[in-house]
């Protein structure tokens, strides 16, 4: 059986997921795509296709704020959350955990007594 790689039930994922990783410190784009593979013990493997969009959206919405940083001779360009982005975490979270509340209701099964 073929595994996609992004499923399309994880729409609104990726976009958690930097957030979230982002609250934790500032971090640039493929060391996100690392944080995302270590954290989720790699369920859920997004590559810098998906993640750079995200970041490019959110930082254009204001959730994100960046800085070019060189290092060992290279330019990168490290992503810190705003307080837009905080605020956007908490919306994308509490989101989230009803839906995944919802889902697990109905795993879980009837809880008749």
């Amino acid at each position: 059986m073929k595994r996609e790689t992004n499923p399309n039930f994880l729409n609104g994922v990726p976009e958690l997921l930097v957030l979230r990783l982002l609250k934790g410190g500032e971090m640039y784009g493929y060391e996100l795509v690392q944080a995302i593979r270590d954290a989720t013990a790699e369920t859920i493997v997004l590559g810098e296709g998906v993640v750079y969009p995200v970041l490019h959206m959110l930082e254009r919405e204001g959730a994100l704020r960046s800085r070019r940083q060189s290092v060992s001779g290279r330019s990168r360009i490290y992503y810190s959350l705003t307080l837009n982005g905080e605020r956007r975490l908490q919306e994308v979270s509490g989101a989230w955990q009803r839906i995944t509340d919802a889902i697990g209701g109905v795993l879980g099964g009837p809880q008749h007594a």
